[in-house]
């Protein structure tokens, strides 16, 4: 493996920036635990996007990435420079996209923002670091006072709490960038700002045009994104708890609660779910983390979430692999003390079968005190659906894509691996073993528990054993001296 086995099981995905993209940078955020790469369209064009992904391809086809489209979102437009506003200050919102923001006016890309913003709203910009109530309306120009200094840079975000207002699922830079994302053979879409379930299915049925296989990530970042949970689960692939945006629409108190849910049924859904946003914020310029940050990304890990994200820790920060080598050693340390095991029903996500044989599976591995799962699968559904039990010991999945290896790659304690499809079980057993020993990971007297499917009917798991190594390899017809030679 091109990792240890244990090194962690909680996953990590990292923004990465054009401007600092280059392989043997990638290779150490990589080795220091990273396992996907997250692409912020809001902030690249194409040539950045491209730019990435031929990086992050020469490093190791493992890594998975993850692009976001801006979705249903306002921002605020370009200034010629930084625009210091002070707390009792009168200023003007209007919504021209063509123009720059001045300190008279500050424009925003949603030409209608007059039209459903009602006096007495609130407008905070840049993740309230700027809060602005609404005082009136003249036309189509709304009129308000500043409510704290603050300073206001271009192309900020611009957030209305509780204020409802009907914008497209997907803007015209979205399509630019979902055909990107297919052309590139990116693994996930995260789309940004769903509210419900129609804004994934208009993404999806931008996706089935052009036949691609490619993974939606719901963000959930507003109220009506939590009020609509379920549906919205029901129709994406996994769920990030953006919680950015999330803390400005929400009273910011209920998000610990919010966060905690959303983790909670995602892991019953067998959805994988992310947990981002000033994870570890103050390592963009300090070297060493804060308290409250260590205890803010041990709580998620605690709450058993498939993967934590670093946005600009590791996009623009000072310490961006110190950043993610911190999250893997906070999250490998809680893991060493949390429950070995999630209790509940087997599901259906694959199948009966092959459902209650994944959680027979990890929970005898604890009890027989194995050191790995070995399984393999076609397209990753019986691997997430043993991800969700959230067992202690590693899934070294044999994938038989290399889409579905990079897709494994955000699911909790999966160590993904291509490999080509075998025929049989025993075919798979002698791959595996040989792999595993090859690599010197394991000791002879280890105990290892296979899964492994139908191999005439490819319907999920149908056989499972449990031997130590040495047995194993025995059994699959592998000598001390084949693996020596």
């Amino acid at each position: 493996m091109a990792k240890s086995l244990l090194k962690k099981r909680t996953k990590i995905v990292a923004t990465i920036s054009d401007r600092n993209c280059e392989p043997q940078f990638l290779a150490r955020l990589y080795e220091a635990g990273m396992d996907v790469v997250r692409i912020n369209s809001a902030h690249l064009d194409a040539g950045g996007v491209r730019k990435i992904v031929s990086n992050v391809r020469s490093v190791s086809d493992r890594i998975a990435i993850l692009l976001d489209t801006k979705g249903p979102e306002i921002r605020t437009t370009v200034c010629d420079e930084p625009i210091p506003f002070m707390k009792g200050e009168k200023v003007k919102v209007a919504g021209n996209a063509d123009a720059k923001t001045t300190h008279g006016v500050i424009n925003v890309n949603y030409c209608d923002i007059a039209r459903y913003v009602p006096e007495g709203a609130f407008i905070l910009i840049d993740d309230g670091e700027l809060e602005i109530k609404i005082t009136g309306r003249e036309g189509k120009v709304l009129t308000g006072r500043i409510e704290n200094d603050g300073t206001l840079g271009s192309r900020k975000t611009v957030n209305i709490p509780q204020v409802r207002i009907n914008l497209p699922s997907v803007s015209e830079r979205d399509l630019t960038f979902i055909d990107l994302a297919v052309e590139l053979d990116i693994q996930f879409i995260a789309h940004s700002f769903v509210r419900s379930k129609e804004d994934v299915l208009a993404v999806q049925r931008l996706l089935d045009k052009r036949s691609s296989d490619i993974k939606i990530i719901a963000k959930i970042e507003n109220q009506q994104g939590v009020d609509n949970l379920e549906e919205i689960m029901d129709h994406s692939y996994g769920i990030m708890v953006a919680r950015g945006d999330l803390a400005i629409e929400v009273p910011y108190e209920r998000i610990p609660g919010i966060q905690r849910n959303i983790i909670a049924r995602c892991i019953e859904k067998r959805k994988p779910v992310i947990v981002a946003t000033q994870m570890l914020h103050s390592m963009i310029t300090n070297p060493r983390p804060t308290r409250a940050e260590v205890s803010d990304v041990a709580n998620a890990v605690y709450s058993q979430t498939d993967a934590l994200m670093l946005s600009g820790e590791t996009a623009m920060g000072r310490f961006p692999v110190e950043a993610v080598k911190t999250m893997a050693r906070i999250a490998a340390e809680v893991e060493m003390e949390k429950e070995q095991y999630v209790e509940m029903p087997a599901g259906s996500l694959s199948g009966p079968v092959s459902a209650y044989l994944a959680k027979v599976a990890v929970k005898t591995s604890i009890r027989v005190k194995a050191m790995v799962i070995l399984a393999d699968t076609v397209n990753g559904t019986s691997i997430r659906n043993m991800a969700a039990f959230r067992g202690i010991n590693p899934v070294i999945a044999h994938c038989y894509s290399h889409g579905t290896m990079r897709e494994l790659a955000l699911s909790y304690g999966v160590i993904p691996v291509f490999v080509e499809k075998k025929m049989s079980a025993d075919e798979f057993i002698n791959t595996a073993i040989r792999e595993l020993l090859s690599r010197n990971t394991l000791r002879k007297n280890d105990i290892v528990v296979v899964l492994a499917g139908n191999f005439s009917r490819g319907t999920g798991f149908s056989f499972i054993e449990v031997g130590t190594v040495d047995y194993l390899r025995e059994r699959a017809g592998i000598t001390e001296k084949e693996l020596m030679a």
